[in-house]
């Protein structure tokens, strides 16, 4: 039986035109993010995050919130039973983790990396230089892109991004690292162009807490962010 491709010479234009499509979905959701996120200067965001590990089959699941701002300031907190908070500036990250009562202190270079749930979630990882991308559909009316690294790394092999196909802006990411385990970030709420403060991505570690200096150390204890 003959594909529908070659019925008709109308048929094969149709279908050759639908076939080209779907890579150009793809490339214009792109860079319809890239174009949002080079203008967008900061955004506040609560989450969702849902840490899967794939030997053990755990799932561990917590809620937080997000500050950003451009070029590259972050609050991340996560609340209780998983309390933590990472602050991203400039000079250094700070990572502190109230109940064992000790912050660590990175350099920022750790979350300069576009292969990072931290780059992908605030749309700083370039989507259109770093990856290969893959039109997957809608789900629930997001746009839904399948992220291949052109580099792959491990806490990265591949991702799933869903973006508000009209806005641009994204609003949940999920990170499959070298092991199958899943980071996967939603956005409960999302406020973009939020104002800051100052204080906002400052940290100054409490009174009585150990501080672990690791600011010459290019691979940290645990992965940030997760």
């Amino acid at each position: 039986m003959r594909s529908f491709c070659k019925i008709s010479t109308a048929g094969t234009l149709f279908c050759a035109l639908l076939c080209a499509s779907v890579p150009a979905l793809a490339s214009d959701l792109t860079g319809l993010i890239q174009q949002r996120y080079e203008k967008l200067q900061s955004f506040s965001a609560s989450f969702e995050q849902t840490l899967t590990h794939k030997e053990s089959g755990s799932v561990e699941k917590r809620q937080g919130t997000l500050l950003f701002q451009k070029p590259l300031l972050i609050r991340w907190q996560t609340a209780k039973p998983h309390a933590e908070t990472l602050v991203v500036t400039a000079r250094e990250i700070w990572d502190y983790l109230p109940d064992e009562e000790v912050a660590y202190r990175y350099p920022p270079s750790l979350a300069q990396d576009s292969r990072s749930i931290i780059q992908v979630i605030t749309g700083q990882a370039v989507l259109t230089q770093d990856f290969e991308v893959k039109d997957e559909g809608l789900e629930n009316g997001l746009a839904k892109l399948r992220l291949y690294p052109r580099e792959p790394a491990p806490q990265m092999v591949e991702a799933l991004i869903w973006v508000e196909p009209g806005s641009g802006y994204i609003r949940r990411a999920s990170i499959v690292d070298f092991y199958g385990n899943i980071n996967d970030v939603r956005f409960t709420e999302f406020k973009p162009d939020a104002r800051s403060k100052a204080s906002d991505f400052s940290f100054t570690p409490p009174k009585g807490v150990e501080v672990e200096d690791r600011i010459d150390q290019a691979v940290p204890e645990k992965e940030l962010f997760k």
